[in-house]
């Protein structure tokens, strides 16, 4: 069976299979998905995907919710600390479009 590119590792698809998941969980199936999307894939864009996958047959999912409060969050990146950027070293050591614009809502 091939590899979905956009659920490398199956997270959101076996968290719909999940009978009493709970939004918790899911939130941290949710945070493991974003990380392992491959390098160079927008997070929005697949929150995207993923919600119209899913979302439509399981409108009241905790994954659902998890997802669409995603896109919700989602934010343009902004760069944060001082100093000039080093475009050589940018990108080198993590996924920068997993980090950069989550940010999870107080209560979390």
């Amino acid at each position: 069976m091939a590899r979905d590119p956009m659920d490398p590792k199956g997270l959101i698809t076996e968290s719909y299979r999940i009978e009493g998941i709970t939004e918790p969980e899911c939130r941290s199936v949710f945070l493991d998905w974003a990380l392992s999307l491959p390098v160079g894939q927008e997070v929005p864009g697949a929150i995207t995907e993923m919600v119209a996958r899913y979302g439509g047959d399981n409108p009241d999912h905790p994954m659902t919710r998890v997802l669409r409060e995603g896109m919700v969050s989602a934010a343009p990146a902004r760069r944060r600390g001082g100093g000039d950027p080093d475009p050589a070293t940018q990108g080198t050591s993590h996924n920068p479009a997993c980090f950069a614009w989550v940010e999870f809502p107080l209560g979390w």
